[in-house]
């Protein structure tokens, strides 16, 4: 992924390029020729401009609420593990003792070890050595108390909302949008500003921040989709707030 410099730098070749293709078809295609077909070249440039919007539209919405549901799934493991922490005090030693340390562990593995891991696209086994062991611990607890065996229950029920939510997050570090609609979106982009270059206008100055502005728009719309596609990467991500605060809250108490 790139990151917030290079997507700025990329965004200003996009519009440098857009307003070179305009000077290079002023300079080989004069406007004041074009201009005799600015109906044609204005319908086309209406109804791929609305179809483009309505694409790149689809596609924001579909990234961010992808977004979304990863944030929340972060949220939800790390809720789940302070709650593990928080039910280990039901249940008897050495278990108790356990738990509560592998809990910790576990919180600790993720921030320091797989947070470092999914920012490069990679899956960190960190999490899973521990997950095993919590699950371990908790399958050797026996106990003929009744109030133990019922928070062992609770336990065991958020101990599997944890493996869950984790194996969840694993598959989001790798998710992104199919190459396909890549194609569809850079395609959309440039027949777009090229039909925008090509209409004829004798204020070169006039089309020059016409171009500019549809430019910007549509190479901003692009890097904000690319960052966001894939949410733990890139300089808009899921950060691991969730887990510290996690971590914090265990330690306190």
């Amino acid at each position: 992924m790139l990151s917030t410099f290079e997507d700025v730098v990329l965004v200003i070749v996009i519009v440098a390029c857009s307003l070179l293709l305009m000077f290079a078809l002023n300079l080989f295609w004069p406007s004041k020729r074009r201009k005799l077909h600015n109906d044609l070249i204005g319908w086309h440039l209406g109804v791929l401009g609305t179809t483009y919007a309505v694409i790149i539209g689809f596609m924001l919405y579909t990234v961010w609420t992808n977004y979304g549901v990863a944030t929340v799934n972060v949220e939800q493991e790390a809720n789940a593990l302070v709650n593990l922490h928080r039910l280990a005090r039901g249940i008897p030693e050495p278990q108790r003792s356990q738990l509560r340390a592998e809990a910790q562990s576990y919180a600790t593995a993720v921030v320091q070890q797989e947070w470092p891991a999914m920012d490069r696209a990679e899956i960190s086994p960190a999490s899973a050595h521990i997950s095993r062991e919590m699950w371990r611990t908790l399958m050797s607890i026996e106990s003929p108390d009744w109030t133990e065996i019922t928070n062992e229950d609770h336990a065991l029920y958020e101990m599997s909302t944890l493996t869950e939510h984790r194996q969840i997050r694993q598959l989001q570090i790798t998710e992104k949008l199919p190459g396909i609609l890549w194609w569809v979106l850079d395609l959309g982009a440039a027949l777009t500003i090229f039909s925008a270059c090509l209409f004829g206008q004798e204020n070169t100055l006039l089309h020059s921040i016409q171009v500019f502005a549809l430019s910007l728009l549509i190479a901003t719309a692009l890097v904000a989709i690319a960052d966001i596609d894939r949410p733990f990467q890139g300089g808009v991500h899921v950060d691991d707030t969730a887990f510290q605060r996690a971590l914090i809250n265990m330690q306190s108490e």
